[in-house]
């Protein structure tokens, strides 16, 4: 199946690659390491085509915003947030750190209080 890979806003297309399945093609909010780059996936757009009277998965693409993953991302629930998902002021998002302190790091923060 092909993965087409454009930047989110524009619609350009940056790279295209195949896949076997649509298990591997990510969700939003996650990264992709695709050769030398990194890409956080922003959002997903299935594409289908009409083949014999019946619609049918012709690719995928994926708006995606060039950048590295952060060292403090951490899996969390169905996706990656940034920083310490146990305090309260963290947006628990791929995107936001926090309110607080939005450039982190988390361990300097003098706000940090645990949820409730």
């Amino acid at each position: 199946m092909r993965v087409e890979l454009r930047q989110i806003g524009s619609d350009q297309l940056l790279d295209a690659l195949e896949v076997e399945a649509l298990a591997e093609v990510p969700q939003p909010g996650r990264w992709l390491e695709h050769g030398a780059r990194s890409f956080l996936v922003l959002q997903r757009r299935h594409r289908y085509r009409l083949r014999n009277g019946t619609y049918e998965l012709a690719s995928v693409a994926l708006q995606v915003k060039a950048e590295r993953q952060p060292a403090d991302a951490r899996a969390w629930g169905q996706g990656w947030v940034i920083g310490d998902p146990l305090c309260r002021y963290n947006a628990r998002s791929p995107l936001l750190r926090c309110a607080v302190l939005p450039a982190g790091p988390c361990e300097r923060c003098a706000h940090f209080a645990p949820r409730p």
